[in-house]
């Protein structure tokens, strides 16, 4: 167990909820309904002007958590939130316009309720949830770049043969690649926190 995965265990996060991170997250949560709104009504363009806005909050609220010393407990709940109501959202919207992208949605949304189950069996161990590691952050800018070239590519009639498949297949095994280690994390910390509570 390394030093990073014991400091979930031994949480010293702070409480504090109106943080620049956690303000952020509230701000992805909202453009939600802009994103949806323009994305039905045809207006891809701004659509994805929401969607790359709220990618960007991503990567900030997450430096500045890290670097200025502002990680919260809300946070660590609010933060992967966001991100799922996103991703739900643009799914369904990409699911609607191409029908091709159901089966990543449907690993995406199990991938996620394996997830939460694991993340609420942590709460009730009285372990804090991990943050978002390297390999979760990966597979979710590989889902935006994925969907987004789908997107583009069907909005202006572009045919390239197996693009889609090829792009898909990668973002589903490194889904799975994620899900495998958030497993084995999820045991990892379940294993030591009920060691350390015999312990103590």
């Amino acid at each position: 167990m390394n030093s990073e995965e014991k400091k979930e265990i031994n949480n010293d996060s702070s409480d504090e909820i109106l943080t620049i991170p956690n303000i952020l997250s509230f701000f992805r949560i909202l453009l939600i309904t802009p994103f949806m709104i323009l994305f039905l009504n045809g207006q891809y363009v701004w659509a994805a002007v929401m969607i790359i806005i709220s990618g960007l909050t991503d990567c900030v609220d997450g430096f500045v958590a890290r670097h200025f010393n502002q990680v919260s407990n809300f946070g660590k709940i609010l933060d992967p939130v966001a991100d799922k109501l996103t991703l739900l959202a643009v799914g369904i919207g990409i699911c609607i316009l191409t029908p091709e992208v159901i089966t990543v949605m449907v690993i995406l949304i199990i991938k996620d309720l394996l997830m939460l189950i694991g993340g609420i069996a942590l709460i009730k161990n009285d372990i804090q949830p991990p943050q978002a590691r390297w390999y979760g952050k990966v597979g979710t800018i590989l889902f935006y770049i994925s969907v987004c070239t789908i997107v583009v590519l069907k909005v202006f009639g572009i045919e390239v043969p197996y693009l889609s498949v090829i792009l898909l297949s990668i973002t589903v095994a490194t889904m799975i690649f994620a899900l495998v280690k958030y497993f084995l994390l999820f045991l990892d910390l379940i294993t030591n926190g009920s060691n350390q509570k015999k312990g103590e």
